[in-house]
């Protein structure tokens, strides 16, 4: 049996109607966070010895994946890939392999699996590990962390970074901090002493907005923000913001390693570059979107409710725009009338501001079986036009079948991702 290192408060033993008691803080910094350095770049310098010590960028138009050399020349992704050549005129470019990263991917999940039964996959590069409980057996969790990073190293040959702490949050600053191919344990007595000198933008939640909201009233590092407290950072946060930040500030979060979560959302979108693009070409590109989507959502028996547009413009501005369906589905028509209506009513807006990603995400999802049947009271037909084209893409590769509108435009890369 796992057994986790996670002590219950008495005070906070479940009364009569209350649910399972509350969780307190671990005794021992026993969560992991693995993630693998620069992944697509490290799985082309893997498969080919020329590029070892060299600077390496992943793709041509925007770089999907850059090696530390060429990080180093401030190459970033997903920067245009102009840009990035200009930094780095010596870097090697290369076309992206999706086919090998998925393998690559599945193959390191394996190791993680083999360590600990508790793993919660945040992306195919990455993933939280709860060790707590494999004390008598596989030893402390240093030791478990160390033994992993050689596993990978030694049977995918990638290099990994992992953080040890008592917190998700925390787990994952410390591999952060510990890039390229580190390790970082943060002790249950050194945790505030490990966070607030580092910069508020580590925080989950600190984007670009919230950053310079943050630094416009003087606060750019973690230990500002704690030190503010969480009623000062309400004046000019907001009150959800302002909690969510100060917990973070004292490494406060209850959060488990959970396995078995599905999505709640899924997305895919499509970089377009700063050239101006006609109106039929930008929802040619949409067709593809949804088609893919459709594709994944029956995949996975699941069906969505919510569908949301996502656009970058010129100046780098985002915005985006929703639908809440009558019922769920997982119908492609159904969902591509509700992302064309979006469009339909951005594209002022497009033209006014130039269009450089465009972006769609599937959300409030649940699953197929549960959908509530319509008179009269029939399953859903395995013989439909969506399930048809599903069969020939699952048998000849997702290229084998595609619209009309996206011949010579190509349907853009199906970046690999963890099971929905």
């Amino acid at each position: 049996m796992f057994v986790s290192d996670l002590r219950a408060s008495p005070a906070a033993a479940p009364s009569r109607g209350r649910g399972r008691p509350r969780i307190e803080v671990r005794a021992e910094a026993s969560i992991l966070h693995a993630d693998l350095d620069s992944f697509y770049a490290s799985v082309e310098q893997r498969d080919d010895p020329r590029l070892r010590g060299k600077p390496v960028i992943v793709g041509g138009g925007v770089v999907l994946a850059a090696s530390y050399e060429a990080k180093a020349f401030g190459v970033r992704t997903p920067m245009n890939g102009a840009r990035a050549r200009r930094l780095c005129p010596n870097a090697i470019v290369v076309p992206p392999r999706m086919s090998a990263y998925s393998e690559a991917s599945k193959a390191v999940f394996e190791v993680f699996r083999d360590t600990t039964p508790v793993v919660e996959g945040i992306s195919i590069d990455e993933a939280f590990l709860d060790v707590g409980g494999l004390r008598r057996i596989a030893g402390p969790p240093l030791d478990i962390a160390q033994r992993l990073r050689a596993r990978v190293r030694d049977e995918v040959g990638l290099p990994i970074s992992v953080g040890i702490a008592r917190t998700k949050f925390l787990a994952k600053v410390a591999s952060a901090v510990a890039k390229p191919d580190g390790l970082r344990l943060v002790p249950p007595t050194a945790e505030l002493d490990f966070l607030h000198p580092l910069p508020v933008e580590r925080l989950w939640g600190v984007g670009e907005v919230t950053a310079r909201t943050l630094h416009e009233h003087g606060v750019t590092r973690i230990g500002q923000l704690a030190d503010l407290g969480e009623g000062a950072l309400r004046g000019f946060l907001g009150p959800a913001a302002a909690r969510h930040l100060f917990a973070l500030s004292m490494a406060r979060d209850p959060r488990r390693v959970e396995t078995g979560r599905r999505r709640r959302s899924i997305g895919a979108q499509r970089a377009l570059g700063r050239r101006s693009r006609p109106a039929d070409e930008i929802e040619a590109y949409l067709h593809g979107l949804t088609d893919r989507l459709g594709r994944r959502l029956r995949t996975a028996d699941r069906v969505c409710r919510t569908v949301v547009l996502r656009m970058r413009f010129d100046d780098f501005s985002r915005a985006t725009r929703s639908r809440t369906l009558a019922e769920a589905t997982d119908h492609t028509d159904t969902l591509l009338l509700a992302a064309r209506l979006l469009l339909a009513e951005a594209m002022p807006m497009i033209q006014e501001r130039g269009l450089t990603l465009i972006g769609l995400a599937l959300t409030n999802l649940g699953d197929a079986d549960a959908v509530q049947l319509t008179l009269p009271l029939e399953p859903r037909a395995d013989n439909t036009l969506d399930a048809t084209l599903d069969d020939l893409r699952r048998r000849f590769g997702s290229a084998a079948v595609t619209r009309a509108a996206l011949i010579d435009r190509g349907e853009g890369l199906s970046v690999p991702l963890l099971p929905d």
